[in-house]
């Protein structure tokens, strides 16, 4: 592994010497400062219905698709549980929170995207949010034009961390998964790029990359900015 000024090289055989056509953004955690509403409200709403869900539980959920998070939550609190009525409450309890206190952008974003614009690098939001609610969100922050395209989760058949939403995105923009990096802070999208074909680079948001993650990406970086000194 190699250190470059807050950039850590781990696989140099991923990039495989392909020119980057396109940026695949995650939405929440790397565009937006939403990743970590997730971890507050899903231990909030398993406690409400009187389930001990830890922090790191919390972390675990992020980035899953429906199918994933149930299996996922089940194995923490028990099978017996209702994942459809927590989900539903973590939903409700997120909802109020971002109407009273809107979403915030990642620090770096509006200069990353202004560098890809300049090198004609194409751009795309690939989500596990649903649509309606990444463009709401996009758009209260600005953001929604910025972006060739937006995909959802939703949108394919597989979510996270399935590799169909990564491998959509870029057809979207008309480039094979190798031509695209993916910026992504969760293990599960991660591992969704890895598997894609992508050249997957980790942002940490709420926890930091360990070996296992390590090996499926081919930079971590400390911010937003630093992606321009890998492209």
């Amino acid at each position: 592994m190699t250190m470059i000024k807050g950039i850590e090289i781990c696989n140099m055989e991923l990039r495989m010497g392909t020119a980057v056509k396109g940026v695949l953004f995650d939405m929440d955690g790397i565009v937006l400062d939403t990743e970590k509403l997730y971890t507050r409200f899903w231990q909030e709403a398993a406690q409400f219905y009187g389930y001990p869900m830890t922090y790191e539980m919390g972390l675990g959920m992020r980035s899953l698709s429906k199918e994933a998070g149930e299996r996922q939550l089940k194995e923490y609190l028990g099978k017996d549980i209702d994942y459809h009525q927590i989900r539903n409450k973590r939903i409700e309890m997120m909802n109020l929170f971002i109407q009273e206190n809107g979403v915030e952008i990642k620090s770096g974003i509006h200069e990353l995207l202004t560098f890809l614009k300049e090198k004609g690098i194409k751009t795309a939001i690939a989500t596990s949010s649903p649509l309606d609610r990444a463009e709401k969100y996009l758009s209260q922050v600005g953001l929604l034009d910025k972006f060739d395209e937006i995909v959802s989760g939703h949108m394919v058949e597989h979510g996270k961390p399935a590799p169909d939403v990564y491998i959509y995105a870029a057809s979207k923009l008309g480039l094979h998964p190798e031509a695209c990096m993916v910026l992504e802070d969760s293990p599960t999208g991660l591992l969704a790029a890895n598997r894609a074909g992508c050249i997957p680079v980790m942002i940490p948001d709420q926890d930091q990359p360990d070996e296992e993650v390590k090996k499926l990406v081919y930079a971590v970086t400390e911010n937003l900015v630093l992606i321009r000194e890998l492209l």
